[in-house]
């Protein structure tokens, strides 16, 4: 994969994580103008002539070691290996979108580090969606020798004295990336919320595939409950023609071939799909535009454009953040429709059978998963909660307001285990209706299988 600044995706962001696809720095001119530019440089530049935060206005000397020193900080668990390395290949396509001026010469260096396995030992807390400052000075104090690297979880296929001969540590195949950074280079290399970015690009690509496989699930339910396709029909959505809506009614049509329905109108969970569910696609959309912007966006603070250096506020990560807090919100609704579809599977009204699809008067069938159903929905509820009606006032008050997409992002990565769990308990069910009904036994294996599916690549 060419990384170029300009067309990294979400599913692209998910694929060097899981070690799917290596990387390749593509053309740098942005990336060496803006250095160039830096070189030259006069006057009171923020971060690399100045403090930084309340210091702003205080001009220093040789003092970015230090400021990646103070900055390299952060608490809880590490994060896990695909999340840093998700990091690292948001960063190098940053830098390559070119304004921060950066010296270029890292770029390779970033790429082997993606591409053999190497992440900095990142942190879970450090971030409020104003840059993720913890978590790239911990990278560059890596690139500098002075904190280790965690390393390769497995081989790759670059060919390692290429990699050393591009500034690499001398020694074995799979050293350790170095990188001299330079003292003036160390704001502008930390001035990113990449962590962020990775986070919300991996978890939009997951849910987009969560989202997509709902629609099958609900067409076995659909089938189960003998629901009425009426409210699918083209007309109906040609009436309000929000895309989703139209688009999830499509594809269900194609998967369900209803019979008669002895119903005038099915509930909510039913009739009400495509218009919920759809919802949810749009706010999908929505996120992965925004995120995906930012992805290709040279957010630098200052941005070196041209001959000069423009302070601003590029940093600040409110599209990001409102994005995802509607996203998560609607995911909420779409599984909550997937419950009350599974409320319909255990009553006989809807499936002609004994209650809670058992074989036998009086057995439990199926009835545990509403139970473990509505306990994922919980999670899922809380995990919705709006980030963006917070805010922050640090470093002495220069800083006064903060985005929070750090942990918007962090909270929709959470979002994906709940929700398959819906979509497991709906799926064995629906599953279970169709085939007949079975003697009692745990249904964990059943769903562990139903999760497997689920999760497929």
């Amino acid at each position: 994969m060419i990384l170029d600044g300009a067309g990294l995706s979400c599913g692209d962001v998910h694929a060097v994580a899981h070690g799917r696809a290596e990387v390749a720095v593509g053309p740098a001119d942005r990336a060496r103008a803006a250095w160039a530019a830096a070189r030259e440089l006069t006057g009171p530049v923020y971060g690399r002539a100045t403090g930084v935060g309340a210091n702003k206005d205080v001009a220093v000397e040789h003092g970015g070691h230090d400021l990646l020193r103070s900055h390299a900080c952060g608490a809880g668990p590490l994060v896990a290996p695909e999340r840093a390395r998700a990091m690292l290949a948001v960063r190098l396509n940053q830098l390559l979108a070119g304004g921060s001026g950066v010296d270029p010469a890292v770029l390779p260096v970033l790429a082997y580090a993606v591409n053999a396995g190497f992440t900095p030992p990142v942190r879970t807390y450090g971030a409020i969606g104003t840059g993720d400052l913890t978590a790239l000075a911990t990278t560059a104090l890596c690139l500098l020798g002075e904190l280790p690297w965690h390393g390769p979880e497995q081989g790759t296929g670059q060919d390692a004295e290429q990699g050393f001969q591009q500034g690499f540590q001398q020694g074995e195949a799979g050293a350790a990336p170095v990188f001299a950074l330079a003292p003036e280079d160390a704001l502008p290399f930390i001035s990113s919320g990449a962590a962020t970015l990775a986070d919300a690009a991996l978890a939009c690509h997951r849910l987009r595939e969560l989202l997509d496989a709902a629609v099958g699930v609900a067409a076995l339910s659909f089938a189960a409950a003998g629901a009425s396709a009426e409210p699918l029909a083209a007309a109906v959505q040609e009436a309000r023609p929000h895309p989703g809506q139209a688009a999830v009614a499509e594809r269900l049509r194609a998967l369900h071939a209803p019979g008669p329905s002895a119903r005038v109108q099915d509930s909510y969970g039913y009739r009400a799909f495509a218009q919920v569910h759809g919802a949810a696609l749009d706010a999908l959309g929505r996120a992965e535009r925004a995120v995906e912007t930012d992805l290709n966006a040279a957010t630098e603070n200052p941005l070196v454009s041209g001959s000069l250096a423009w302070h601003n506020g590029n940093f600040h990560s409110a599209p990001v953040a409102l994005a995802l807090d509607a996203l998560r919100a609607a995911l909420v609704q779409t599984a909550q429709l997937g419950a009350a579809r599974l409320a319909t599977l255990m009553d006989p009204a809807y499936t002609g059978g004994l209650p809670f699809l058992a074989d036998r008067p009086g057995a439990s069938g199926a009835m545990i998963l509403e139970y473990v159903a509505q306990d994922a929905l919980a999670e899922l509820r809380h995990l919705a909660g709006p980030v963006t009606t917070g805010t922050a006032v640090i470093s002495l008050g220069t800083e006064d307001h903060a985005g929070f997409a750090t942990q918007a992002a962090r909270q929709a990565l959470r979002c994906v285990e709940p929700y398959e769990i819906v979509l497991a308990c709906e799926r064995v069910a629906a599953t279970r209706a169709l085939d007949g009904p079975a003697p009692d036994r745990p249904l964990t294996g059943d769903l562990d299988a139903a999760l497997s599916v689920l999760r497929a690549p």
